[in-house]
C-alpha cells in the first residue's frame, strides 16, 4: 500500500523514512486496541441504539484511527475510516438513526480495518474492492447521505508522504512538528494515566522474567552453600539476597499481570454472530473483569473459552420457542466470570441453557465403546465423557458441531498451563464449566519432596497438608488406595510405582494431600523437604508428551527436579480405577 511521493533528496527522504516508520511501529498495538474498542462499542450501541455516549465513542475511535493512520502514511485506511466516521457525524446530528443494518455494515467495515493493518503489517497487497463496496453499502444504507467535506488528509499527514508529484518534499522540522502534534493529542486522548505510566514490548518483559527466574536459581544455590559451610556471616548475606530476591520476582510478575477483562469484551461478537446464525437470543454477561492474569496465561486462554462459549450456545441454549414452551425468558444468557482464589483465578462459563443430557451421553459412550452397557456411573463422571477426543453427541455434522472436535481441545489447552477443568450441569437449568488456572507460569512456590534419589515438586498452592502412611491408617477397597485422614477418607496413589521408581521404599512414607479440583488426593513420597521458590522450565522435545510432569527446575546443589502435573495424574489414576471420585 505504498503512496507515490514527490521528488526528495536522499538524505531528507531517509530521514522521513526512519520517522514514519518509527510512527507505524509507535502505532501497530495502539491500533488494534482502537479496533477493539470499536467493535464493543458497536455491540453495545446495538443493544441501546439511541445512547449518545456510545455514538460520541464509536465516533471519536473512528476519527483516532483516521488521524493516526493519515500520520503513518496509511492513507488507504484514512480514507476508509474517514467515509465510516462521516456516517456517525450525521449520527450524532440526529439526521441519520442508529439501526441494525448500519450496525452490521460498521462492523464489517471494523473487520475490513482490521485486514487492512494486517496487510500493512504483514507488506501485504490490500483487498480494496472489499473497502469500495462497504462504502457503496453505507451509502445506500443512508440513502446516498454524505456526511461531512471530502476526506483531505489529516492534520500535518501531506507533510510527510505527498499523495501526488504535485506536493514538493517536506522538511524535516514539518516532519517532526507532525509528530509532535499527533504524540500531544494521543496524551490528550488518553488523559492523565497516560504521564504516569509507558508502553513496554512483551519482548523485554519476558526477558526480564527469565532473568529473574535465573536469579531466583542461583539465590537458591548461595543460601544451600551457606548452608554447607554453616558460616553465619555468609547465611546473613543469603538470607537477605533471598527477601530481595523474592521482592524482585514478586515486583516483576505483577508487572505481566493483566485484567482478564480485554479478553471476556472479545467474546461478545462471538456470541453475536453464533446465535444470529443458529437463530437463537442470547446475552452475554460478565463479571470480574478486573481480575489479573499473567499475560501468558492471558493469550492461552482464547482458544479454549471460545470453544466453550460455541458449545454453550450450539448444545445449551435452546431456540426461542423452546425456551417459551418450557417457561423460561425467550432470550437466553451466558455469564463469564473470574474471581481470584487463593494463587488461582477461577473463569467460570455458566449458560441457562438445557443442561447435559446424561442418557444421550450414555449412550454415545457405549455405543464407542468407553463404556459397559451395564456400567455403574455418576453423573460426574459421565460428564467427563465429552472432554474425550472425538466424542459429540450431534447426528448431524455442521460447521459449528458433530465433528467431536472441541472439549477435547479444551483439555489439552488447559492441561498445558497446569489448570483444572471442572463440569457441572443440571438438566433444564443450565451448564457450567469452571477453569482453575494458576495465576503465573513462569515461577511458583514449591514443595520438594523426594522419591529414592529423585526430587519432585509439587506446586504449593495445592497442598493442603502432609501425613504419615502407616498400616493403621491406610487401607484398599478393590483396586483403590484410601487412608483415613482424621475420619475423612481420601483415596492415594503411589508415584513410587507410577514412575518406576527402582529400589525399596522406606518403612515410613509420607502422603501429600493436595486439592486436585473438589477431590482431595494423596500422593505417596519417600520423605518431604519443604518449601521451595521454583522456576519453572520446559521439557525438551523428547519429554514433552510425559504424562504427569509439567516441567522441571534447577536446585540449589544444581541437580534437576521434576514439577508434578497433579490434574493430570489425578486423571491418569482414575483412568485405571485407582482413585476413586
Amino acid at each position: 500500500m505504498e503512496e507515490s511521493r514527490g521528488p526528495m533528496n536522499d538524505e531528507s527522504d531517509d530521514s522521513m523514512e526512519r520517522i514514519v516508520e518509527k510512527l507505524r511501529i509507535t502505532f501497530k498495538e495502539e491500533a488494534y486496541e482502537l479496533l477493539a474498542e470499536l467493535e464493543a462499542t458497536l455491540l453495545e450501541l446495538e443493544k441501546s441504539p439511541a445512547d449518545s455516549e456510545s455514538i460520541n465513542r464509536a465516533f471519536r475511535v473512528l476519527h483516532t484511527i483516521k488521524g493516526s493512520s493519515g500520520m503513518c502514511a496509511f492513507y488507504d485506511i484514512a480514507s476508509f475510516a474517514h467515509e465510516i466516521e462521516a456516517y456517525f457525524d450525521l449520527v450524532r446530528k440526529g439526521e441519520i438513526v442508529v439501526t441494525k443494518e448500519l450496525i452490521d455494515l460498521t462492523i464489517l467495515a471494523s473487520d475490513q480495518l482490521t485486514n487492512l493493518f494486517d496487510v500493512i503489517y504483514r507488506d501485504g497487497k490490500a483487498d480494496t474492492e472489499r473497502t469500495e463496496q462497504l462504502v457503496a453499502l453505507f451509502k445506500k444504507q443512508t440513502s446516498g447521505k454524505t456526511g461531512t467535506r471530502a476526506y483531505s488528509g489529516p492534520r500535518g499527514a501531506d507533510l510527510l508522504l505527498p499523495l501526488n508529484d504535485e506536493k514538493g518534499p517536506a522538511g524535516n522540522d514539518k516532519v517532526q512538528t507532525a509528530s509532535t502534534e499527533q504524540q500531544d493529542a494521543r496524551e490528550q486522548r488518553q488523559g492523565a494515566d497516560a504521564l504516569s505510566s509507558i508502553r513496554v514490548a512483551t519482548g523485554k518483559l519476558d526477558s526480564l522474567v527469565n532473568l529473574v527466574g535465573e536469579l531466583v536459581t542461583v539465590q537458591a544455590r548461595l543460601s544451600q552453600t551457606a548452608l554447607t559451610f554453616g558460616n553465619s556471616a555468609l547465611q546473613s548475606i543469603a538470607e537477605e539476597v533471598a527477601r530481595l530476591t523474592a521482592d524482585l520476582r514478586d515486583n516483576a510478575m505483577s508487572i505481566r499481570m493483566l485484567p482478564i477483562g480485554t479478553t471476556f469484551s472479545k467474546f461478545k461478537r462471538v456470541v453475536r454472530d453464533l446465535s444470529a446464525e443458529l437463530g437463537k437470543e442470547i446475552d452475554l454477561t460478565t463479571d470480574g473483569g478486573e481480575t489479573e492474569l499473567d499475560k501468558t496465561v492471558i493469550e492461552k486462554l482464547g482458544d479454549p473459552l471460545v470453544h466453550i462459549i460455541r458449545n454453550s450456545i450450539d448444545h445449551g441454549i435452546e431456540r426461542p420457542d423452546e425456551r417459551m414452551a418450557a417457561g423460561k425468558p425467550r432470550r437466553g444468557t451466558i455469564h463469564l466470570s473470574a474471581l481470584h482464589s487463593g494463587a488461582h483465578v477461577l473463569i467460570r462459563v455458566r449458560d441457562d441453557g438445557a443442561g447435559l443430557d446424561v442418557e444421550k451421553i450414555r449412550a454415545t459412550a457405549v455405543e464407542r465403546g468407553l463404556l459397559r452397557i451395564d456400567a455403574e456411573i455418576t453423573a460426574q463422571e459421565l460428564w467427563r465423557f465429552i472432554l474425550t477426543p472425538g466424542f459429540s453427541t450431534a447426528k448431524q455434522v455442521t460447521g459449528i458441531s458433530g465433528r467431536g472436535v472441541g472439549m477435547d481441545v479444551v483439555k489439552k489447552s488447559i492441561d498445558a498451563i497446569r489448570g483444572v477443568l471442572e463440569i457441572s450441569s443440571e438438566k433444564g437449568v443450565g451448564t457450567t464449566i469452571t477453569l482453575k488456572l494458576p495465576l503465573t507460569l513462569a515461577i511458583i512456590d514449591g514443595f520438594l519432596t523426594k522419591i529414592g534419589a529423585d526430587s519432585y515438586i509439587f506446586p504449593l498452592p495445592l497442598v493442603e497438608e502432609c501425613v504419615e502412611l502407616t498400616r493403621d491408617n491406610a487401607f484398599s477397597k478393590g483396586n483403590r488406595n484410601l487412608i483415613n485422614v482424621r475420619g475423612h477418607i481420601v483415596p492415594y496413589i503411589r508415584l513410587r510405582e507410577q514412575f518406576a521408581v527402582n529400589g525399596e521404599a522406606p518403612l515410613i512414607e509420607q502422603i501429600v494431600i493436595t486439592n486436585a479440583g473438589k477431590r482431595r488426593v494423596g500422593l505417596v513420597v519417600d520423605a518431604i523437604v519443604g518449601q521451595h521458590q521454583t522456576v519453572l522450565k520446559s521439557l525438551g522435545a523428547f519429554y514433552r508428551d510425559v504424562e504427569g510432569i509439567s516441567g522441571a527446575t534447577l536446585l540449589g546443589d544444581g541437580t534437576v527436579a521434576l514439577i508434578l502435573d497433579i490434574p493430570k495424574l489425578v486423571s491418569m489414576a482414575e483412568q485405571y480405577r485407582e482413585v476413586g471420585v
